[in-house]
């Protein structure tokens, strides 16, 4: 039987869009495809964005900023030494971009030392997004950073 040019492109055709529908419905139905969105209400949070961007220039124009590395044990935020530990309030919040399971968040609850660790035991490795929403003195501040996880 021979195939003229018509039929072989139409054939082209069908072949192509079954091999679309194929990964179409795969990525679908299969959870491990899930792309959820980073902020459930996206609308409500960006009316906020002239706040946040306050809270990020108040973090910009410290002397000292706090200081946020990944080491051996896990994650430490180092707050200067020039704050008292005691008047630091607020939360660390730790998204991963791929998962959106593992996202937690910690409280800033700091004695007498001015280091927040948070340990490498909840920390799968990858990319890190950490938003750090702080107080000190009455005046909030936002730092954000991104660490990667070996």
């Amino acid at each position: 039987m021979k195939i003229n040019w018509g039929t072989a492109i139409v054939i082209a055709f069908g072949l192509f869009i079954t091999f679309i529908l194929y990964f179409v419905f795969k990525v679908q139905s299969d959870s491990k495809y899930d792309n959820d969105l980073v902020v459930e209400e996206y609308y409500k949070h960006d009316a906020n964005f002239g706040a946040e961007m306050k809270r990020v220039q108040n973090a910009e124009d410290l002397v000292s900023k706090p200081v946020i590395t990944a080491v051996e044990d896990g994650v430490t935020i180092v707050f200067p030494s020039s704050f008292k530990p005691k008047n630091i309030k607020g939360i660390v919040s730790l998204y991963r971009p791929s998962n959106k399971k593992l996202d937690f968040e910690i409280p800033i609850s700091l004695s007498d030392a001015t280091t927040l660790l948070i340990p490498k035991k909840s920390l799968a490795g990858g990319r890190w997004d950490i938003n750090m929403e702080w107080q000190y003195d009455g005046k909030s501040y936002l730092s954000k950073e991104i660490i990667y996880i070996n």
